[in-house]
């Protein structure tokens, strides 16, 4: 009979435990269900990726804008870093801890890990993997896509295409132009006849298809929500077909803050819509190292994030806005060696070009003089750059060169008068030349290393990192990306917050 007594007291204990948790877990449900919708289902949803862009690339803009002066240091907010929800995605794709564009991208559109290089397809590198854009478009909404690179790179296309290697950029550009998605907008599309030059022109298929191809300030400028679906270029490309880095923006010319206004012009309905925009050269100029060329693009990407939060304001219970990064790169870092436990990033200031500009500015300067010597391109490095060579007269200024930093620049330019060819060869031959240059023009990459390190800033790389991003949300159930997840849930929880079943 006492062991009769001792079994139903044990199996109350139990019945009693499970019932707690039973109600502790309908709880929770209900509780996350509640936190999704916040009262109501967003009908305008904006995604923003800084390509590249981890915590310390948003906080080395926050520092830039803040106050150095010691006894008063501070950091100055962004719109998106004053976002009330942030959460934290781990990035790894199905084959690197470092992953590339493409993966990540997919795994945001598509909720998938996939293979460095692929683009919305399943690990097998086979099967397509439905992304946001297609669920929204089946839902009737409009669909846009900006991208301050080409359209065809890997972080758009992941919006709308699928292929089983990004470098399939002809195949991508028919994609985008068969995609009846309503708004593309910002760079050039890379390779628009193939690399052969032997096929029919994305442009002229694309107007074919009944878009509105705008290629000037004045048509773009002109575009309205009648204008049916639109490609609008940027008037002013850069490198590779890309829009210009902010830093080299002439003033007056369209930034990305006016392709995302134009956007939200053309795209709003009752229906709703959703936005990708891409700030794609805050990585670009990461890879190169170049610390001054990448704030000026984090504060350009904020000033588009601005215009949405602006709409979201006269739609607060119908809007929502997510901001992140697909990875970091360059290894950025606050604090280098050289300078210990201080910053200097006012110095930073005396920067007036992208090592893109620069780079171009020598190579003009190489091909009227042959004979260039390094002392004129000392004049145009401290002309550019703020960098003075070492003497007497500059012992105390902290733009001033050692002795040390002067020789490493003179043996880059040494570098750099090498052909093509020589310069290649050296990189795959010798670690430390890759070390020292990463394959950029190795006067302008020594500039940007040396100012970055009187500022205050280092670098471990030239390729992505396996950092950890910031996810900030801000609108209507913007609570569910809050805490610490992978990337493939911000997928899942935009769907989740839409309504929709994947």
């Amino acid at each position: 009979m006492n062991v009769l007594k001792k079994l139903s007291k044990t199996l109350l204990i139990l019945i009693s435990i499970a019932l707690l948790f039973s109600c502790k877990n309908e709880n929770e449900t209900a509780k996350a269900g509640n936190r999704s919708v916040s009262g109501a289902k967003p009908k305008y949803v904006f995604m923003f990726i800084g390509d590249g862009m981890s915590h310390v690339q948003a906080n080395v803009a926050r520092v830039f804008l803040g106050n150095n002066t010691k006894g008063e240091v501070e950091i100055s907010e962004l719109s998106f870093t004053s976002f009330p929800v942030n959460g934290i995605a781990t990035t790894q794709d199905s084959t690197s801890f470092c992953p590339d564009s493409a993966s990540t991208a997919t795994s945001f559109s598509c909720g998938v890990k996939t293979h460095s290089g692929v683009i919305g397809k399943l690990v097998d590198k086979t099967k397509d993997a439905k992304n946001l854009s297609e669920y929204f478009k089946e839902q009737g909404w409009k669909v846009g896509i900006v991208s301050t690179v080409t359209l065809n790179h890997a972080t758009p296309a992941a919006y709308y295409a699928h292929v089983a290697n990004r470098g399939e950029y002809y195949n991508i550009g028919l994609q985008l132009a068969n995609s009846g998605f309503d708004y593309f907008a910002g760079g050039a599309i890379y390779s628009p006849t193939d690399k052969n030059k032997d096929k029919k022109d994305i442009y002229d298929i694309l107007r074919e298809k009944g878009y509105t191809v705008t290629k000037t300030q004045e048509e773009f400028n002109a575009l309205t929500k009648n204008s049916g679906k639109i490609y609008a270029e940027s008037p002013i490309l850069q490198d590779s077909g890309s829009m210009p880095y902010a830093i080299d923006t002439p003033e007056g010319s369209l930034r990305l803050a006016d392709f995302v206004k134009k956007g939200i012009e053309v795209l709003e309905n009752d229906k709703g819509f959703f936005f990708m925009v891409e700030s794609g050269k805050i990585d670009w100029a990461c890879h190169a190292n170049d610390a001054m060329t990448v704030i000026q693009e984090v504060l350009d990407f904020d000033e588009s994030i601005n215009i949405a939060v602006e709409f979201a304001k006269k739609h607060p219970k119908e809007t929502l806005i997510i901001v992140t990064g697909d990875h970091e790169t360059g290894g950025l870092t606050i604090g280098q060696a050289t300078t210990g436990y201080d910053t200097a990033f006012q110095l930073l200031e005396n920067q007036k070009m992208s090592f893109v500009e620069f780079d171009n500015k020598l190579s003009a300067l190489r091909k009227a003089n042959p004979n260039l010597t390094f002392e004129q391109v000392m004049q145009e490095i401290t002309a550019n750059f703020g960098l003075l060579p070492p003497s007497a007269n500059t012992k105390d200024n902290p733009l001033a060169l050692t002795q040390s930093e002067y020789k490493k620049l003179q043996t880059a330019f040494a570098e750099s008068k090498l052909s093509a060819e020589e310069q290649k060869k050296r990189l795959s031959e010798d670690a430390d030349i890759y070390r020292l240059y990463g394959g950029y023009d190795p006067v302008s990459v020594s500039v940007t290393h040396n100012l970055n390190n009187k500022a205050g800033i280092g670098w471990t790389s030239y390729s992505h990192t396996g950092t950890p991003v910031a996810v900030h949300a801000y609108g209507a159930g913007a609570e569910i990306f809050g805490g610490s997840y992978d990337n493939t849930d911000v997928f899942f929880k935009t769907l989740e917050i839409t309504g929709i079943t994947p």
